[in-house]
């Protein structure tokens, strides 16, 4: 598993940060690791949504089929993508701040099944990842935290 967590305090509302956050389409304005959101069902952020996020993978692209697990506008976004290699878990929850927010994203990646013992390198992806909230959000991170496990602590072994 990686894990990468980052906090932004912006100058939005609440309810402006959460709508921006809970739309994917938008993944591509900071995340530079995303070269393309398809949005499959819902209209922008809601509790019914599905997107198709491709990724730069390594040799390949990769696309991943997110879906809205948990809505609780304008707190708690939970969007899950799984692959036959790959597993997203992200939640994105947005506290009021004065006249601002405090938006936190939290990515737990994994890589499913026998490529398990390469998820220390999904670490490298999801630091760089969320590099590019604070410019969008004209705001700036007030924490951000890594997770990655060494190669040498993982066991191989199938996932249920």
């Amino acid at each position: 598993m990686a894990r990468y967590v980052t906090t932004v305090r912006t100058a939005k509302t609440p309810q402006e940060a959460f709508a921006y956050m809970a739309d994917l389409r938008n993944f591509a304005e900071w995340d530079p690791g995303v070269k393309a959101v398809r949005q499959v069902e819902g209209s922008g952020g809601g509790p019914d949504t599905v997107f198709d996020v491709t990724v730069a993978g390594p040799g390949r692209d990769l696309t991943l089929r997110y879906v809205t697990k948990e809505y609780d506008a304008p707190r708690n976004l939970l969007v899950v993508a799984r692959s036959s290699v790959f597993t997203s878990i992200d939640r994105i929850t947005v506290e009021p701040d004065g006249t601002g927010s405090v938006v936190t994203y939290d990515a737990d990646l994994r890589l499913n099944g026998v490529l398990r013992v390469g998820t220390w390198a999904c670490g490298w992806c999801s630091a760089r990842s969320v590099t590019g909230l604070p410019p969008v959000f004209a705001g700036f991170s007030v924490h951000r935290w890594v997770e990655v496990p060494s190669p040498r602590n993982l066991s191989v072994g199938t996932e249920t």
